[in-house]
This record gives structure tokens, sequence and C-alpha cells, in this order.
């Protein structure tokens, strides 16, 4: 069972995490709620999570399909319930941007595959209601 250790470093809400291999994600709150921008706030740490899952789905299906990623990017964002707490991610658009000798049709599927069937955060957002939206760009190298 993976293993995360949170310490306050700094401020009122200046965390680091630590997991079980040394990797430190520095997290803060807002400067409105207190925080002082020491680092990624919780919320957004769950679209990186997003896009680091997806990205590794993504490149290891273009992998077997032989098709040459040369470089890649993503965009994510999203928007969050209104007035509600929690507020919850409501809405999550993510741009795929991948470069290289690459078959848009073998792109747009391993996109599908890896929001619809692998990726576990992807799965647990939607779990949470959040509506995931999707836009593939093939940009040769």
């Amino acid at each position: 069972m993976p293993k995360i250790e949170l310490s306050r470093v700094t401020g009122d809400y200046g965390f680091e995490a630590t997991d079980e291999n040394g990797h430190v994600v520095k997290m803060d709150s807002s400067p409105e709620s207190g925080g002082q921008n020491y680092g990624v706030r919780p919320m957004q740490m769950l679209l990186m999570g997003l896009a680091g899952c997806s990205a590794i789905d993504v490149i290891a299906i273009l992998k077997k399909q032989r098709q040459e990623v040369k470089d890649y990017k993503m965009v994510v964002n999203g928007e969050r319930e209104a007035g509600k707490e929690p507020s919850l991610w409501q809405t999550v658009n993510v741009e795929f941007h991948l470069y290289g000798d690459i078959d848009e049709d073998k792109a747009a599927k391993a996109v599908e595959l890896s929001l619809n069937k692998y990726c576990s955060v992807a799965a647990t957002l939607e779990k949470a209601g959040a509506d995931i939206k999707y836009k593939v760009f093939v940009h040769s190298a």
C-alpha cells in the first residue's frame, strides 16, 4: 500500500508531501485563503494526476503500435461546482498535443482507451461527477 507523509514547512498551509520513494510535492492554499503560494493547490494536483496518468497510458499504447512520439504536451483545465462545499470538479477539458510521425486515428484511439478504460484518475474524477471532455492534436515533428 502506498504511503504518503505530509509535513508543514512554511506558514499555516505550506506543506510538503513525500512518497515512499522520497519524491516531494509542495502544496499550499491560495493567498486569498491564508496561503503563501508555496506550492500547488490540492485540487489542481488532481488535474495534474489526470494528465500524468493519461500521458503514461497514451505513450505506452502508441509505443506498442510502433508510433514515434517525439514530444508530448497536455493542457488541462477545469471548472468546479459553484457555491458548494466540497466544491468538486464539474467539467474537465483536456487537450492532447502529440508531436511526431503519428497516425491520427491511432492517437485518437489511444486517448479514448486511456480516458475510458485505463486511467484510474479519470475514473475517480468521473465517479465523483466530473465530465471529462478532450481534443487530440497531432503535430508533425
